[in-house]
């Protein structure tokens, strides 16, 4: 524990205590009902507030309580002042760290697991699809069937999404340096009319070529790309199966 641990905080409980005893003849309370020389009670304060609170405690009682000894110290004022600008440095170091902890916590919560697609990109065609037919489970599909291979009719998954509408998915485990082209899409547009899909969605390891991202938008489908891929494997929903 910094405050309570360090050498900084060992040198005020001391002053504190000499200080107190020594040299004034009435306590100096600041801001609660609790004595300069209570050094107990500003360790149990320590431990009640937590690590969170420790730049708000040396703000607010710490320095406060320094401040009022050097008003009223003798020969011991120099050495206050030099404990003073320790908190005060200590202080500003923890505010520092924690804004970077938060910075650092908020790329963080919006970075996908590391090694998803690491391990997306060791799958064979089979470990794919059953993959993608995982996730969708996962998001409340029902009925979720993996088909794959000759005669699949063009769909490499069916199920029904939790609202009941039928879904048809085609799975293409591509080189990432490849791409969808627009041929393979509009096979897909042709495959979700035969199933009578609602909800027609193309998962891809790749990128989709300009023409085939327009093919999809036309005929309703969502093209899945590598990075929402990534990130709805990593957790995220799926916004069409919603």
């Amino acid at each position: 524990m910094l405050l309570r641990d360090s050498r900084v905080a060992r040198r005020v409980r001391t002053h504190l205590l000499d200080v107190e005893h020594g040299s004034r003849p009435h306590p100096v309370i600041v801001d609660a009902p609790h004595h300069v020389s209570d050094v107990e009670s500003l360790d149990a304060r320590i431990t009640r507030l937590g690590e969170e609170s420790f730049t708000r405690l040396l703000g607010t009682t710490v320095v406060p309580i320094l401040n009022a000894l050097i008003e009223t110290s003798g020969e011991q004022q120099r050495e206050l002042i030099g404990l003073r600008e320790a908190v005060r440095q200590i202080e500003r170091r923890l505010v520092r760290h924690d804004n970077q902890l938060r910075r650092l916590q908020r790329a963080q919560e919006q970075r996908p697991v590391a090694g998803v697609m690491a391990s997306i990109d060791a799958m064979n065609r089979r470990e794919f699809e059953q993959h993608i037919a995982g996730l969708l489970r996962r998001d409340d599909c029902t009925g979720v069937e993996v088909h794959g291979g000759s005669g699949d009719r063009g769909a490499d998954i069916t199920g029904y999404t939790a609202d009941g509408r039928r879904l048809v998915v085609q799975c293409k485990n591509f080189a990432p340096y490849r791409s969808v082209w627009s041929g393979e899409m509009q096979k897909f547009v042709g495959a979700r009319t035969l199933h009578r899909a609602d909800v027609a969605v193309y998962v891809a390891t790749c990128p989709f070529s300009r023409e085939a991202l327009d093919i999809a938008v036309q005929a309703g489908v969502t093209a899945v790309h590598r990075g929402l891929l990534e990130a709805w494997s990593a957790g995220a929903k799926l916004q069409v199966l919603t």
